[in-house]
């Protein structure tokens, strides 16, 4: 199986069925209705988003006169910025999907403000790109959590593969440009001006090491750092069970995996994937209680124990890379820069 996996490996893994989440929400939702009341906005997620977003802003003002090469200016944006700031786009990942305030525009406005310690332009963007993964998971030119053919081929290496983890960033920052843009918004325009007005008065006031910490901390949080391992984590093939039946064309357990360990309390219980894949109109304080209730939808899927065991299998396993990606064709959609609301029960 081994021989034939790698030669295998020269091809993302295509199917044709359904994905996973939609019947599972539905046989969830017949078996546990009670699960619908767990639905709804949780508005002390903005109270931690401030504070971390405070806790940032702290760092950079006590380092703004400390040289950005040194050992105190780096350790600190690795260890303090890099986890603040991977909180917070993962604070902003719950305000997309309207669980902060029953207002989708609050919740925009607020990803806004929300987004100024991270440094660069993102919440509104990221929105649309989000609920579209989420709407087409897996469809090849609609998903632009997939890597493209290209990307693929290029990194198909242990170097390729540890560059793409260290420079995660650049890449889901570019790659919806060369899938299909979202339209331009309004909301994206009062993104970019907000932060531009921001950075600059940041700089200014307080110096460009200051700003530069800000940025330096989202860089980090998306290279090789233990909590960046989500990206990598959620929806990568990494089991051989799984894999074996993709190449024989039958369809695995999940192709998204979920992480139950201590990390989750910095990053929103991000690494419940399944249950906010199944559910995504429960906020992140809720999805245990989710777990808890549906348990024998999940007890027996394949999962992750360590997000930084997950960077080093996909760095250095040569089964594990770029192509593990599940991709199906057609069927998908595509959400746009407007400002509907995607709340109803159960999917959000």
């Amino acid at each position: 199986m081994q021989k034939e996996e790698i030669e295998r490996k020269k091809e993302f893994f295509w199917t044709y069925t359904e994905e996973p989440h939609r019947s599972r929400r539905e046989a969830i939702i017949a078996a546990h209705p009670e699960v619908l009341k767990l639905c709804g906005p949780d508005p002390w997620t903005a109270v931690l988003l401030l504070a971390v977003g405070a806790l940032q802003t702290t760092c950079a003002l006590l380092l703004r006169h400390t040289p950005v090469f040194s050992w105190t200016f780096l350790l600190t944006a690795y260890i303090v910025g890099a986890t603040s700031n991977q909180n917070i786009f993962l604070g902003i990942h719950e305000v997309s999907h309207n669980l902060v305030f029953r207002s989708p525009l609050a919740n925009r406005l607020f990803a806004i403000v929300a987004n100024l310690p991270i440094g660069i332009p993102y919440s509104a963007l990221f929105r649309p790109y989000h609920l579209t993964h989420h709407k087409s998971l897996g469809i090849n030119g609609y998903d632009t959590d997939l890597p493209t053919a290209f990307e693929a081929w290029l990194l198909d290496s242990v170097a390729g593969k540890a560059f793409f983890c260290t420079f995660q960033m650049f890449f889901y920052a570019f790659r919806p440009l060369f899938i299909y843009k979202v339209p331009f918004a309004w909301i994206q325009g009062l993104n970019l001006a907000a932060q531009i007005t921001f950075d600059v008065w940041f700089g200014r006031q307080f110096g460009r090491s200051a700003l530069l910490y800000l940025v330096i901390s989202s860089v980090f949080a998306c290279s090789l750092h233990p909590c960046a391992g989500h990206f990598i984590a959620e929806h990568y093939v990494f089991d051989a069970a799984s894999r074996e039946l993709l190449i024989t064309g039958e369809q695995p357990r999940t192709e998204t995996y979920s992480y139950y360990g201590p990390l989750n309390i910095l990053t929103y219980n991000v690494g419940l994937h399944n249950e906010h894949h199944d559910l995504p109109a429960i906020p992140w304080s809720r999805l245990w209680k989710l777990h808890t209730i549906a348990n024998e939808f999940y007890r027996d899927l394949p999962q992750h124990r360590s997000w930084i065991g997950v960077l080093w299998c996909f760095i250095w396993d040569k089964n594990v890379g770029m192509l593990c990606r599940i991709k199906r064709q057609n069927g998908g959609r595509k959400i746009g820069g407007g400002t509907e609301s995607h709340a109803r029960p159960g999917f959000q």
